[in-house]
């Protein structure tokens, strides 16, 4: 079975791992992971990694995300989802005094770097414990906020109490946040109530195949849908190495400055090696010297 990703359309009302542990048993491989969760309610886009993809998910996980979101006002519930319990119902008055240009201002002033504060129900740890199974306990913790960029929201449609948007977001944005605060600031509250994620990195939904598909097709075809690792990081520079180069790689020699035609990275830039025939040999970083390179992950055996 190749290794790589494959994108899949997971559908509502089925957890991220759940969605691993069914395309893992369709493909008949050891080893599935995601490169990044989606709540049950939500569907969308979830790259699956397959065999030695999973040494790769790491360089998704800080990846840029789209989303097309719901986010309903007048309701605020403890998870900031359509799945929590109700804490807070605005009033009439408050609805009514509610306009389309208020409501875009609002949502236009989240654009931009900021602290958001993570939900108390999510899967961050706090001493080793997910917050989700420490709320449910009573046990709210209130992470402190983290750094995101928000790079532009989109309102798509407004019919109260329902305001449609997509959002474009770096990694550990939580939409569900977004809603929340959105509702603080317009003063009525808010949920999220819908989610679907159109694009994760370089992948697109509309390159993803549905998980009651993906589990009808014979093995090969399924193969045909993952992605080759070299494939799967293609924003990655990258550099082609003849069979010299490769045998050092297989045997984690040194590889100096002077042997690789690479024009002279930043230390904290990631470089893909590979070979004539696009196979990927290994992922290297500029050593602190700067003048050999360390390998971060290896894929020849």
């Amino acid at each position: 079975m190749k290794n790589g990703i494959i994108a899949v359309h997971k559908p509502e009302g089925i957890s991220s791992a759940r969605v691993v542990a069914r395309v893992k048993k369709s493909l008949g491989v050891k080893k599935v992971g995601h490169t990044g969760t989606l709540d049950p309610f939500a569907t969308g886009l979830l790259l699956c990694a397959v065999n030695k993809g999973t040494r790769i998910s790491r360089f998704f996980l800080d990846g840029h995300k789209r989303y097309l979101a719901r986010v309903c006002l007048g309701v605020e519930t403890d998870t900031y989802d359509l799945t929590g319990k109700t804490v807070f119902t605005a009033s009439k008055n408050s609805m009514d005094s509610l306009n389309n240009e208020d409501i875009e201002q609002t949502v236009n002033s989240f654009i931009g770097v900021q602290g958001q504060v993570p939900p108390a129900f999510s899967a961050l740890k706090h001493n080793g414990q997910p917050l989700y199974k420490l709320a449910r306990q009573g046990k709210k913790i209130q992470k402190p906020p983290r750094r995101i960029e928000i790079f532009d929201i989109t309102i798509n449609h407004i019919e109260l109490p329902n305001v449609d948007m997509e959002v474009f977001c770096s990694s550990g944005t939580y939409i569900r946040s977004l809603a929340f605060d959105i509702g603080k600031k317009l003063g009525c509250g808010a949920h999220l109530s819908k989610l679907c994620r159109t694009q994760s990195s370089a992948f697109k939904l509309e390159d993803a195949i549905q998980l009651d598909a993906l589990e009808k097709l014979d093995k090969m075809t399924v193969e045909q849908r993952i992605v080759s690792l070299s494939d799967c990081l293609a924003v990655m520079p990258k550099i082609v190495v003849d069979k010299r180069i490769a045998q050092k790689i297989k045997f984690g020699q040194k590889l100096s400055i002077n042997e690789l035609d690479l024009p002279l990275a930043k230390p904290d830039q990631f470089i893909k090696v590979i070979d004539n025939h696009n196979d990927l040999l290994a992922i290297i970083q500029l050593n602190e010297n700067r003048q050999e390179y360390k390998y971060c992950c290896v894929f020849l055996s």
